[in-house]
């Protein structure tokens, strides 16, 4: 599995929907990008001054993340994405 460095976080993004609410199939060209995703993994969280700042992110939140932030990866065939806990905006119930 891929363990994150310092104040990283590893997400899977959740799939869009592919028909809008009255009904309109979009095509996959037509959908925005998801901004919800899952986090699979937590690094360590960063450094200051010496001492480890915890992570306020845990594995298992559902968030909500910046639009085109971070770096997509591809890992044992599955897609996901690294990014830095600070373009995690929101953790949604």
């Amino acid at each position: 599995m891929i363990k994150p460095l310092s104040d990283r976080v590893l997400v899977k993004m959740k799939e869009s929907e592919e028909t809008t609410k009255s009904g309109i199939i979009l095509a996959s060209n037509a959908k925005e990008k998801p901004q919800i995703a899952e986090v699979i993994e937590v690094g360590p969280g960063r450094l200051v001054d010496g001492k480890r700042e915890p992570m306020e992110i845990k594995k298992g939140n559902k968030v909500y993340v910046s639009k085109y932030a971070g770096t997509e990866v591809k890992y044992e065939g599955q897609e996901y994405i690294i990014l830095k806990e600070e373009d995690i905006l929101a953790i949604v119930d």
